[in-house]
């Protein structure tokens, strides 16, 4: 998947039951989420909804909506969001740095911990991961963020995937790391990034 304009192009990967949406959305997920049949999953789209209405100011180029067989509520959901910003400083390294040293520093974690990542690129990247806790939101969320920078040197991308599927968080966790390790800066000529006809798309299988 490519971004154009003035936004910097890059192509990843995202695994199967993800799906591209917009604010514009919100009736049409809430038809799909009324035909599952899950009370709890159509509370946590709801919320997911509300927060994806207010990510145009941060910078967000692209969300989506993770749809995840689990029992027994029936479905757990998430949400898949991409930053792009301004790195602000010349060296890489020290911007991935202060932006992983901001996201855990904020007072909405209850639980945190970060950790490098080692991505193919070998562009200084971090991951931060925890449970959050949301003022006006009555349950903890799981929230992982991945920030790296582009090659280019001048843009910072923060990848961020929030659920209130807490029991998932290290399923979680290693999803969005995967999904960093699919990061490529040049058009690959394969078509379509990603093919989901054949793979599963419960969450405890999909990087199986």
């Amino acid at each position: 998947m490519t971004q154009q304009g003035s936004i910097p192009s890059f192509w990843y990967r995202l695994p199967p039951g993800f799906h591209d949406v917009d604010p514009g959305d919100r009736a049409s997920l809430n038809a799909i989420a009324e035909v599952l049949g899950s009370p709890d999953a159509q509370h946590e789209l709801s919320q997911l909804m509300d927060s994806l209405e207010g990510l145009a100011a941060h910078n967000v180029v692209h969300t989506a909506i993770g749809f995840h067989p689990e029992e027994p509520s029936g479905i757990a959901t998430s949400l898949f969001s991409i930053a792009v910003r301004q790195v602000g400083q010349p060296n890489p390294r020290l911007a991935v740095a202060r932006t992983a040293l901001a996201i855990a520093n904020s007072p909405l974690w209850t639980k945190v911990h970060r950790r490098l990542i080692d991505l193919p690129s070998t562009l200084p990247c971090c991951l931060v991961a925890g449970i959050i806790s949301v003022p006006e939101v009555e349950r903890h969320l799981f929230q992982a963020r991945v920030s790296t920078v582009h090659p280019d040197g001048i843009h910072l991308l923060v990848l961020d995937l929030t659920s209130a599927s807490i029991e998932h968080a290290e399923a979680y966790t290693d999803i969005l790391e995967a999904v960093a390790h699919t990061f490529g800066f040049t058009d690959p000529d394969s078509g379509p990034g990603a093919s989901t006809a054949a793979g599963t798309s419960r969450i405890l299988e999909v990087l199986r």
